[in-house]
């Protein structure tokens, strides 16, 4: 059935579907009618989901955008994610857009609108490249951060302003938490579907990002070390106080201010108690956002 309707209904590829929004973009008139906060808006991973700005301020309500709109098989989905990203101001971030092949096309685009007349915001976005997983911080950012009006990533030693994940923001790190295991595993959704990883961690408590932020956040604040391959899973840990043990899926583990331990799959437990915490990162992330919102408000005022 599917052949003959492509027969009768030739379907477009996902390359020549990205082509023709990024024309279109290009070859309409800029405007910064209102705002838009573009981040992979991804109700499987709560990282995504809760790392965008549009969660944390009243100006930006209902703002949120998925990245990924401009590949949608439907040609009015298409055109109506085009027409937000002509129509508005752009903030974009955060979450792991930056040195990706899965967003590169995106990513290339917003850099040429600036000089289009559009206002660009990069916030709280970082390096995510698979290739160095075992390496570090790449050496450069895939697009050049001069051509936004505003920069603010979470990578600590990378060009741009330090301006870590906004989710800090988040009332729910305000809560208290009782320790009530000593480690505590979480999981990518790509892990979870890994048998050998499972098995690997089948001894120790675990979750993974999949699960609602409340859910993570309380298994976090129950657990005394964390050890994980997800992002936020180990920020949030950070934010909370709680030793960390990360495992590196891509390069973004490795420039956040407050060090991580860095292990693996196999080595994890021996590394467990080379795992230190930090106090006061919670306030500092969030002074640091807020006052880059105020920068962002007004910028987008002026």
């Amino acid at each position: 059935m599917k052949k003959k309707l492509g027969k009768i209904f030739p379907i477009i590829d996902s390359d020549q579907r990205k082509k023709m929004v990024e024309e279109k973009i290009l070859n309409s008139t800029q405007t910064n009618n209102g705002v838009v906060n573009i981040h992979r808006y991804n109700l499987n991973n709560v990282g995504d989901l809760f790392c965008g700005p549009h969660h944390y301020f009243k100006e930006l309500e209902n703002s949120h955008l998925d990245i990924l709109g401009f590949r949608k098989i439907s040609k009015n989905k298409r055109l109506q994610w085009s027409e937000k990203i002509s129509n508005n101001a752009l903030i974009i971030g955060g979450g792991g857009l930056l040195n990706i092949r899965h967003f590169e096309r995106q990513m290339k685009l917003f850099e040429q609108l600036k000089a289009k007349g559009k206002k660009t915001i990069l916030w709280g976005l970082g390096h995510n490249d698979p290739k160095l997983k075992h390496v570090g911080n790449p050496k450069s950012y895939n697009i050049n951060i001069k051509n936004f009006n505003l920069v603010g990533t979470r990578d600590y030693s990378m060009p741009g302003e330090y301006v870590p994940c906004v989710s800090c923001l988040h009332p729910i790190f305000d809560k208290d938490y009782t320790e009530t295991r000593e480690t505590g595993i979480i999981i990518t959704n790509s892990s979870l579907k890994d048998t050998s990883i499972l098995e690997k961690f089948k001894n120790y408590p675990s979750t993974s990002n999949t699960t609602t932020l409340s859910e993570m956040i309380n298994f976090i604040g129950n657990s005394a070390t964390v050890v994980t391959d997800s992002y936020h899973a180990m920020y949030w840990a950070i934010l909370l106080g709680k030793k960390t043990v990360s495992i590196p899926v891509t390069s973004k583990f490795y420039d956040f201010k407050y060090k991580s331990v860095i292990s693996s799959y196999e080595n994890f437990e021996e590394d467990l108690y080379k795992a230190q915490s930090y106090s006061g990162v919670l306030e500092e992330c969030r002074e640091i956002n807020l006052n880059f919102a105020e920068k962002v408000f007004d910028y987008l005022n002026s």
